[in-house]
């Protein structure tokens, strides 16, 4: 098997190197950008996803920390108590109709749930007829096993929005409050996103609610000093990948308004790891809209120095103006953006802005905000001047990486050079971090597509010759581009 793959690997990199070198001929009375036009022209998809696998990238600004994280990752740290912080977890494998008539199924413990996961201290305080439900982690037969990996991603085509903001949040339920776990989450994605070219991740997450082993609440700066220290370890360190964090509030609750003045308060404290704030949440529901946080915005930048804001709107069906209501509250970079096409009026104001709108193409496919491709907004923004950036949203639940978010965009709408290379520029200048950390990345993320670049006009074999691609399921779902997909691991 081995020598078979590696055959492959060898046809197809010498394919990608003919492809490449038949271009060098050309390549100095040809215009810049004139050999990406005809690679793409002549390179198979498989060529194609080796080469932006292999291009490097700036950051990941859209990025939901618990969401990014692959089912098996998950599984592998629930069941490592070495790893997690000494946690046992349990799931719910059968409904033996231990709750009575009326219970609540609307709430964020709804009794007919299928993988519902709880820690040992909350497990005991369950009834015997309860806890006859549930299985330990660790104990799954191999048919529970798959249906417990699949339960917290989108892989069936019945799946879609109301699956991913519901019930996968349900069932994640307390392995998403263990810090340890979210820690070493957070390291391998920075592992995963270095071998696909990135240098900066802004991941949202929180330092609240969660949970010691015996079910006593952590501290918050607690939290802080656990993501901290995780980060200052050496193999964190390796992967030369910057990371900064954004606080999200949960923009719906009854007391989002106070929770947004803790959370205010708590990033001034914690500027070095904490950088902006979110506004997360489903937009359908109407209890989150923007101007119901103008007042305590106003009232906190009277006490405390300016807070970047990267907010979520215009992630919902109905035209409306959220994104403008947004950029109104004070936001510098708006996530999803997708009915931005409809208010024509903000459009125009954030041409050539300082704005971004953080782009996140599987997401809004997956989550069925655009139909197919075609009616995506992506490109109008791109090539009317609104700045944009390719971001992944939750990709451990759509089973995607960044180089699949390039692969649609390149395919389906076909950049140019400039355009590819802007996206990652674009990330970079838009990052929430100091000027100093800003010019570095800029200045590193240049060099390396420069000589990118050259290596690809002069060298062809030498540049793609030893890229392994590590894909997961969407191309492979909606391309047919399977050869690159690998089984998830603690290495991928």
């Amino acid at each position: 098997m081995t020598s078979l793959k590696s055959s492959r690997s060898h046809t197809l990199c010498s394919r990608v190197a003919g492809l490449l070198l038949a271009l060098v001929a050309t390549a100095a009375s040809a215009s810049d950008g004139q050999w990406f036009e005809e690679f793409k022209a002549e390179a198979s998809d498989a060529d194609l996803y080796r080469f932006l696998y292999a291009l490097p990238k700036g950051g990941d600004l859209h990025n939901h920390l618990t969401g990014s994280n692959f089912s098996e990752w998950w599984y592998d740290l629930a069941t490592d108590q070495k790893l997690n912080g000494g946690y046992q977890y349990y799931t719910r494998v059968r409904i033996d109709n231990c709750a009575g008539y009326g219970s609540n199924m609307f709430g964020m413990a709804p009794y007919l749930l299928y993988f519902r996961n709880l820690q040992e201290s909350s497990y005991q305080q369950l009834s015997e007829c309860e806890k006859g439900e549930y299985k330990k982690l660790e104990a799954l037969d191999p048919k529970e096993k798959a249906a417990w990996l699949d339960s917290i991603r989108l892989d069936k085509a019945h799946e879609g929005r109301e699956e991913f903001f519901q019930t996968h949040w349900q069932r994640l339920n307390e392995l998403g409050r263990n810090p340890h776990i979210n820690a070493e989450m957070l390291v391998r994605n920075m592992q995963a996103f270095a071998r696909e070219g990135l240098s900066y991740l802004e991941t949202m997450e929180g330092t609240r609610y969660y949970l010691k082993p015996d079910g006593s609440d952590y501290a918050p700066d607690a939290v802080a000093d656990i993501f901290r220290a995780r980060l200052a370890e050496p193999d964190a360190r390796a992967t030369d990948v910057t990371v900064r964090m954004q606080y999200y509030l949960l923009r719906f609750t009854d007391n989002a308004e106070q929770d947004l003045e803790w959370i205010y308060k708590f990033v001034d404290r914690h500027r070095d790891l904490f950088v902006g704030i979110n506004f997360v949440g489903r937009e359908d529901n109407d209890k989150g809209h923007p101007l119901r946080f103008l007042p305590t915005l106003r009232k906190m930048r009277r006490e405390i120095p300016a807070i970047p804001l990267a907010i979520h709107a215009g992630e919902v069906d109905e035209p409306n103006q959220h994104v403008r209501d947004t950029l109104l509250l004070g936001a510098s970079r708006i996530g999803h953006g997708v009915n931005l096409i409809s208010d024509p009026d903000t459009m125009l104001l954030m041409r050539n802005s300082n704005q971004l709108v953080e782009i996140n193409l599987i997401s809004n496919l997956l989550l069925e905000y655009v139909d197919d491709y075609s009616q995506h907004p992506f490109p109008e923004y791109l090539r009317t001047g609104i700045p944009v950036a390719l971001s992944t949203d939750d990709r451990g639940m759509w089973d995607s990486n960044m180089t699949d978010e390039y692969f649609v965009a390149v395919k389906e709408f076909n950049l140019s050079w400039e355009e590819l290379v802007s996206l990652g520029r674009n990330s970079l200048k838009h990052a929430f971090v100091d000027k100093e950390t800003r010019d570095r990345l800029l200045h590193d993320y240049e060099l390396r597509v420069d000589a990118f670049r050259k290596r690809l006009e002069h060298r062809g074999t030498a540049v793609l010759g030893d890229v392994v691609p590590r894909s997961h399921s969407f191309t492979c779902k909606h391309y047919g581009l399977c050869e690159f997909t690998t089984p998830v691991t603690a290495a991928n």
